[in-house]
């Protein structure tokens, strides 16, 4: 996987922190310099933070392991959304339900009932068995649970990863897989906590350029693991396949082998 450069990132405006009086001193090895009262973030360290988080994601997806992606504020939600939905992963970008992660088995029974709302309205009876009003229910309970957890639908278990926009926005999420101990990747501005993600990228959170440059990158690297683990796929399936033509030849010569030896042995009596 390449490293990113200093131009494109300068470009998309990737080294602009917050106001100097907003920093968190936490963050003070990934700052550059101060300049108009604002902090500027080290790009050095951003290429480096990147590139070390695309690696370990891109060994998580290769292994089958699914990474959810959080980012609810407007400047990054909708492209997340269409980045997760490219990559068949599970992301949360309307609103963080409390115990998403930490109580997935409630969770889990509204996905059951979202998933059986869906079946229902899908069915060619949907339209004759129901009133108007009942229809309009329906519809409203499948749309209000497709908002908040259309994302995770096909989330069966809980995620072996998190990546997340922005962690002082979404405190809630950083919260729980904390303590779930799930590895989290994020986007870490100025007045962050950089202690409190096990993979910090120092990045302008708060731009959209910022936030889909870095968004592009990942998702490149999550994309190839994803490649290489299809690729595996293959190759072990082909694998699979010769050594059981392989077998199949070995037990008809096998067979006949025994054939013209009982043949051979009745012709000698």
């Amino acid at each position: 996987m390449e490293k990113l450069n200093h131009k494109d990132l300068l470009k998309a405006g990737v080294h602009f922190g917050h106001l100097t009086r907003k920093w968190n001193p936490k963050m003070s090895e990934y700052v550059f310099m101060e300049q108009n009262g604002i902090h500027l973030i080290d790009l050095n360290r951003t290429i480096d933070c990147a590139f070390t988080a695309v690696s370990s994601l891109k060994n998580i997806v290769k292994s089958g392991r699914k990474v959810m992606f959080v980012a609810t504020k407007k400047q990054a939600k909708d492209y997340v959304t269409k980045i997760a939905k490219k990559l068949n992963m599970p992301y949360v970008t309307e609103r963080w339900l409390g115990g998403m992660l930490t109580n997935f088995s409630t969770i889990r029974k509204s996905l059951k009932k979202l998933s059986s709302i869906q079946t229902q309205m899908s069915n060619d009876s949907f339209e004759d068995d129901f009133a108007k009003k009942e229809k309009l229910m329906i519809s409203r309970d499948r749309d209000k649970l497709d908002k908040v957890l259309g994302g995770i639908s096909s989330l069966s278990r809980i995620p072996a990863a998190l990546f997340i926009v922005d962690i002082k926005f979404e405190e809630i999420a950083l919260k729980e897989a904390r303590k779930l101990n799930l590895p989290i990747y994020a986007l870490v501005d100025t007045n962050s906590d950089p202690n409190l993600v096990d993979f910090p990228i120092p990045a302008n959170d708060d731009s959209f350029n910022s936030i889909s440059f870095i968004m592009d990158y990942i998702a490149r690297g999550i994309q190839k693991g994803i490649d290489e683990r299809e690729k595996l796929k293959e190759e072990m399936r082909i694998k699979d396949e010769k050594e059981a033509a392989l077998k199949e030849k070995k037990a008809t010569e096998k067979a006949m082998k025994e054939k013209k030896e009982s043949i051979k042995s009745k012709s000698s009596k």
